[in-house]
This record gives C-alpha cells, sequence and structure tokens, in this order.
C-alpha cells in the first residue's frame, strides 16, 4: 500500500483472549501466558521467495520462509495460519547483533519488500550489517493466509478512509452502504479468519517469528500503523523487544475513529506546504500568487466537482487524491497536474490523474510504505475486476485493513453520532475533516474488540519515537502523545519535515543520524531532539 492512507485497529480477538492490566508487568504476564500455550514454531527455513517479491526487491536479493502460527492463540492447538518473512541478512556476521523486524503501516499492504525500498532510499550499511532484517506480510495478508471480504471493482466501497461527507445527508447514504459491507465480511468465507485480524494478535505472531529465528530478543522499525504495532509488541513482550523506533505515530497502541480523525488536522498542517510551493509558481499553474489563494482554489475546485463530478471524479475523490500526493513533496507536481486537468475541464486527464493517485488513498491505508515506493497506483489496482478465478487486486487490503480497525477498538453504532462529528469537523477542518469523521462499516461490525496493551512509563529505556513536524495521516500530536505515554522510556525526534514517513524516506540528516545511532549503539538521546529542516 502506498504511504497514504493507513490506519489500524483490530478484531475483537477470540473468547478468552487475556485481559491487559494496569500493571506492566502484570499485563505482559497476561500477555505473553497465552503466547507460551501456542506450539513452539518450527525453525524457520529460508529458500527462494515468491516471483513478484523477487522481482519487487532488485537489484537486492532476498531469501524468504513460511512460519506456522495459531489463527487463534486462546486455541493454539487449533487451525493453523502461515505468515510469510523476508531476509535481508546481514553481510558482516562478525557485526550483527541480532533482527530487525520492520512493519510499513496500513495495516494492509505486503511488507516483503520493505528491507530493499529503505536499502534503496539510503538505509546505512551499519544498520544492514547490525542485523539480519525481517520484513513480512502479517496476518491476513498477501502471501501469508491472507482474508478476503469477497470485495469487486462493484462494490461501492472503494477505500478504508471514509468518503468526505458534504452533510449530514451524505452520512445517511454511507451508512447504507457501509452497512451491507459488514454484513458481506461478516458471511465471507473468510469470515473465521477476518474476526481474528487484530493488533494484539499480530503483536503475538511478532514473537512466534522471533521465536522461529532462534532469537532471544527483537528490534523493530515500525512506520505509521506500525507505530501502533511496535508500541503492543514492546506492552506484551517487555522482556523480548530490545531497540524499538516508532515512526509516523498514531499515538496509541491501535487504530479508533479518534485516530482516524487526525487526517483532518493533517491536511490542515501539511497543505500550507503545498500552498507555498504552489505560490511560488503562480506563473506555471496559475493556482494563486500568495499560499491562502491557493487555498482558495482547492475549495473551489472541490465545490465544482461536488456539484459537477468530471469523467467520475467527485469532490471526495479530488480532496481524496490531494491528500494522498501530500504523502511526500514530490508528489507536489502530480497535484498541480490534477488541478489543471480540472481547471481547464480536461476529462481525459482528470480520469487518468484520479487513478494515478498512489493506491493508499484510495485502497485507505494510511500508513502504509509500499505503493508509493513501488509505483503502485489505484489504477493498477482497480485493473483486476474480481471474476471467479482471479479475485479483485483491492479485496484483500480493503478487507485487512477493515477487519484490524473494526476489530482493535469500540465503534459508536449511532448514525447520529457521525453527523456530529462530520459537522463538527467539517467546521473546524474544513479541507479533510469530515472524511476521517464519516461513518465506515466498523459501525455494524459484529464482533467484539480485542482487548488492548497498555502502553507503560515503566520498564528499560529502549524507545526511540520519530516524527515529522507536517504529517498528513499523523500528524505531529500523534508523537507528543505516544511520548507522553511512554514518559522517560522514550525520547521524541521532532524533524522540521513535510510528508509521511521520517527516518530514511525523507532526507533530513540529523533525524537519519540519531535514529541510525540508536538501532546500531543503543543510544538513545539524553533529552529529545529537534532537527531542522535539510
Amino acid at each position: 500500500m502506498a504511504l497514504a492512507a493507513g490506519l489500524v485497529a483490530s478484531v475483537s480477538a477470540a473468547a478468552g483472549a487475556p485481559a491487559m492490566a494496569d500493571d506492566r508487568a502484570a499485563a505482559a504476564t497476561s500477555a505473553t501466558a497465552i503466547t507460551t500455550q501456542a506450539p513452539t514454531p518450527a525453525p524457520a527455513e529460508f529458500g527462494e521467495c515468491p516471483a513478484d517479491v523477487v522481482a519487487g526487491a532488485a537489484p537486492y536479493v532476498l531469501d524468504c520462509a513460511t512460519v506456522e502460527v495459531p489463527l487463534d492463540y486462546a486455541e493454539p492447538e487449533g487451525r493453523q495460519i502461515d505468515l510469510t518473512i523476508s531476509r535481508m541478512a546481514s553481510a558482516n556476521p562478525e557485526k550483527r547483533r541480532g533482527i530487525l523486524l520492520l512493519n510499513p503501516g496500513g495495516p494492509s499492504g505486503s511488507g516483503l519488500t520493505l528491507s530493499t525500498l529503505l536499502a534503496s532510499k539510503g538505509l546505512p550499511k551499519s544498520v544492514r550489517d547490525a542485523y539480519d532484517i525481517i520484513a513480512m506480510d502479517t496476518r491476513g495478508i498477501g502471501h501469508s493466509t491472507a482474508a478476503r471480504c469477497g470485495f469487486t471493482a462493484e462494490t461501492p466501497h472503494f477505500g478504508n478512509l471514509p468518503p468526505f461527507a458534504v452533510d449530514d445527508a451524505a452520512v445517511d447514504a454511507q451508512a447504507k452502504i457501509v452497512q451491507d459491507v459488514a454484513e458481506q465480511c461478516a458471511s465471507a468465507p473468510d469470515a473465521e479468519l477476518v474476526q481474528h485480524l487484530n493488533t494484539p494478535n499480530t503483536a503475538r505472531d511478532l514473537d512466534q517469528i522471533r521465536a522461529a529465528l532462534g532469537e532471544e530478543k527483537a528490534s523493530y522499525l515500525g512506520y505509521s500503523y506500525g507505530s501502533g504495532l511496535g508500541a503492543t509488541y514492546d506492552a506484551m513482550f517487555p522482556e523480548r523487544a530490545d531497540r524499538v523506533v516508532l515512526d509516523s505515530n498514531i499515538g496509541d497502541t491501535h487504530l479508533s475513529q479518534d485516530v482516524i480523525r487526525l487526517f483532518g488536522p493533517g491536511m490542515e498542517e501539511t497543505f500550507p506546504d503545498f500552498a507555498k510551493w504552489a505560490a511560488k509558481r503562480h506563473g506555471s499553474y496559475g493556482f494563486g500568487r500568495t499560499p491562502a489563494q491557493v487555498r482558495a482554489t482547492f475549495f473551489e475546485l472541490a465545490e465544482r466537482l461536488h456539484e459537477t463530478p468530471l469523467a467520475g471524479v467527485d469532490g471526495t475523490i479530488f480532496r481524496m487524491g490531494t491528500f494522498g500526493y501530500l504523502y511526500s513533496p514530490g508528489q507536489y507536481p502530480k497535484i498541480a497536474e490534477l488541478w489543471e486537468a480540472v481547471l481547464t475541464d480536461d476529462a481525459s486527464a482528470t480520469e487518468r490523474l484520479a487513478a494515478d493517485v498512489p493506491a493508499g488513498p484510495l485502497v485507505g491505508v494510511p500508513g502504509g510504505l509500499t505503493a508509493e515506493s513501488t509505483g503502485a497506483t489505484s489504477g493498477d489496482a482497480a485493473g483486476a475486476d474480481g471474476s471467479a478465478d482471479e479475485p479483485w487486486a483491492l479485496d484483500n487490503a480493503l478487507t485487512v485493513f477493515l477487519s484490524v480497525s473494526c476489530n482493535d477498538s469500540e465503534w459508536a453504532e449511532d448514525v447520529q453520532h457521525y453527523k456530529d462529528t462530520t459537522a463538527a469537523d467539517r467546521a473546524e477542518f474544513p479541507m479533510y475533516g469530515a472524511a476521517g469523521a464519516n461513518i465506515t462499516p466498523c459501525a455494524y461490525w459484529p464482533y467484539e474488540p480485542a482487548e488492548q496493551a497498555e502502553i507503560s512509563q515503566k520498564g528499560k529505556k529502549n524507545i526511540l519515537i520519530v516524527q515529522n513536524e507536517r504529517d498528513p495521516a499523523t500528524p505531529l500530536r500523534g508523537g507528543e502523545a505516544a511520548r507522553e505515554q511512554f514518559g522517560d522510556r522514550a525520547r521524541l525526534v521532532t524533524v522540521d519535515g513535510s510528508g509521511h514517513g521520517a527516518y530514511v524516506l525523507h532526507d533530513n540528516a540529523c533525524g537519519l543520524e540519531t535514529t541510525t545511532t540508536f538501532l546500531v549503539d543503543g543510544t538513545l538521546p539524553k533529552r529529545d531532539v529537534s532537527c531542522r529542516a535539510g
């Protein structure tokens, strides 16, 4: 999935899932007790990766393995599912200190080539020497045992991020759609797997992977939703979590409506960077000579498309596309191209550019890294129509994101609640607030939410929180919230930068050096770090 939209959540775990106590020691004992009942995984046997992973990793070479884990950790001898993992092995055994588990966010996109993406972006050799870098498709995704609700290109659910609701009537209309979506997932052949997709189970899977690799501890680097997963792993397995880096933070261990509503302030805080860029280029694009004029152009175009869609692109898709391209300043020319097409009523260009938005925004994976980096787009994903022989390309991604999101937390069931939240956020964050505040299938989800781990300030100082100051999906307040919850166990590295993903993904020397030093030497800064741009 793209660097664009991912959130988090988890399924109501199976009956008997352990309660997370307030006390860290009790919580750790409770969480790990259920894991130790699971069969000890067989040692991972590495071999050749699937063909698409080989192609995606090139010119780097990975090897892959399958780890078998319980579907339901409350019934460890019951049904087992497969997890596919990849390994970028340390080329310097003398400097190797262990394994580094990766997560790209989402949850919904394949993460098997995240190690090679980071290497191509400049992951320092010192990190690659220090660890065997382990990436994976988490439970339900891709080459692991995959979950599908049976969505097709005709299903009126094209993204886990709800559409921007222009008024109460739009919320009512969306409620009818998402109720059908929830019922479809509950009755799908994969419903049993869907029910057990949640963040605590994924954290248990991480520890099973660690055991299958024969390691006593595991270090971790996770982006976006992966920040919540990393916080959960540390909370549930405090003795096994080694050095933990949480990048682009959701500010909690899991997703909820409160987290998704952060997209509203996230866009408001990030858009000015594009507006400044566009204002300097008014002579070329004509969007306005000042950032304020560029902002006014955004609303003018959105309203125009809400009233009269162009080539199937309405104001909702226009807002979503602009939001998605804010994930990286390198995509600003794409925003300009889309706006130009709408301004000039160029239907074919508008249709093409909407299809070229990195898959994350349309798939709704606020925090995945893989789509933008690999060049996957919503148009590519929509290529398969979901025939009997070939599932729709987005079915798996949509299913996993939805399942984890709904299963991880309690969602309001009253439609009026969503009318209230969209009205409030439309007023406070007019660019995009009424999207994240809108109703989702979680309002009609049939399963009880999973018991979540709780972040504790007790324990070793092993958490580095990395955060861009301006991030459309996971704004700075998420990093600040995580820092407050971890207390003195953590340090916050704030980067004067714009976009989603800080370490390696966007060029900042201070952020790169501080995080690399922590991963390689274990040196946590004495105090929080504020990195200047560049």
